[in-house]
């Protein structure tokens, strides 16, 4: 009872049946519930979950990864190297191994045949890389303007791109045979050379390889730089066009400058491709006549298989990498100088 201001006695309302417990149970619930949440987690229980944290879930996925890529690359390297300071043959496996230090290196280095597949090598890389990026640079131009059916010829010029080099070999060999190849019968019937042949005369075989090497991979070189033409905004040239830029004038201020980053990157992947090319030469023309397309990686195969000076072949796969290893990481900086412009 209670007085409600007026002097008369009030008498509160009594609870409902039932209501009372029910309000005290479900308090008592929520109280237990608060004492479980704030109550520290059991050792038992945490341990476990410490044991598996991100940073150990993430190696255990990346683990296969790096161990394959110790079996496949690192381990080959550093076997590699090993055996560059040795006499080792592989066609010798019960032969003693003797370490001779760098007595393979001085061989390489100072022998002249060396030297002249490696000059071989850079006439071949330089060449074909030039034509490649002139040829690729003007087809993206062209392919840019998106005349009508450019999509059926965009596809026709990236198929020799998807050919296997080893079949490309094969197939421009047929055309350069001197007597049925269609290459040399177009070519005699224009100038009348008579016994013109592309890859059995001295001068004209380095030039043959880098042809065909040209026809392959310029496709490649086309996308790249279809790909940085494509990323150019239409404003800039739009704004050039109110400044009455002519468009020698928009190619030389707008475009080779935004697409240069695209070129040296196609420029890097087809150097380091070319330096070790193999398969479309040998089949082409398996370094001949003589020695005049000889690559090095040709003379690493002959000295390695054929010779089976394998520590000696060692040593000059070594240098080869070294070589253009050195040469990109040089190359990289200057492109990276090249975009943060």
């Amino acid at each position: 009872m209670s007085d409600d201001g007026t002097g008369r006695d009030t008498v509160p309302p009594a609870p409902a049946p039932g209501t009372g417990a029910a309000a005290m149970t479900e308090s008592s619930a929520t109280a237990s519930l608060s004492r479980r949440i704030e109550a520290p987690t059991p050792a038992a229980v945490v341990r476990p979950v410490r044991g598996m944290s991100d940073r150990l879930i993430a190696w255990w996925f990346i683990a296969p990864t790096i161990l394959l890529l110790l079996a496949i690359n690192i381990f080959p390297l550093l076997w590699t190297i090993y055996l560059s300071f040795t006499d080792y043959r592989a066609n010798q496996p019960g032969r003693e191994v003797k370490w001779i230090g760098l007595r393979n290196f001085e061989r390489l280095l100072n022998s002249e045949d060396i030297w002249g597949y490696l000059q071989v090598t850079a006439h071949f890389v330089c060449w074909s890389i030039f034509l490649q990026v002139l040829l690729g640079l003007g087809l993206a131009l062209l392919i840019n303007r998106q005349f009508k059916s450019h999509g059926f010829w965009t596809t026709l010029i990236l198929l020799p791109m998807m050919l296997s080099p080893a079949v490309v070999g094969v197939f421009w060999r047929y055309l350069f045979q001197p007597q049925a190849g269609i290459f040399n019968y177009i070519v005699n019937f224009f100038i009348g050379a008579g016994d013109f042949t592309m890859i059995g005369d001295v001068q004209l075989s380095p030039w043959a390889i880098i042809l065909v090497d040209t026809w392959m991979w310029t496709p490649y070189v086309m996308l790249i730089c279809l790909a940085g033409l494509r990323s150019i905004p239409d404003y800039i040239y739009e704004a050039a066009e109110v400044d009455r830029a002519s468009p020698l004038r928009q190619f030389w201020s707008i475009t080779l400058p935004m697409v240069l980053p695209f070129l040296m990157l196609a420029v890097l992947f087809r150097a380091i491709e070319n330096f070790k090319m193999f398969d479309m030469v040998v089949e082409l023309t398996s370094g001949g006549p003589g020695s005049v397309t000889e690559l090095a990686s040709i003379n690493l195969k002959r000295e390695a298989f054929e010779n089976w000076r394998t520590g000696y072949s060692s040593a000059f796969a070594i240098i080869l990498f070294v070589t253009v290893f050195g040469a990109a990481n040089i190359y990289v900086k200057a492109l990276n100088r090249v975009k943060q412009r």
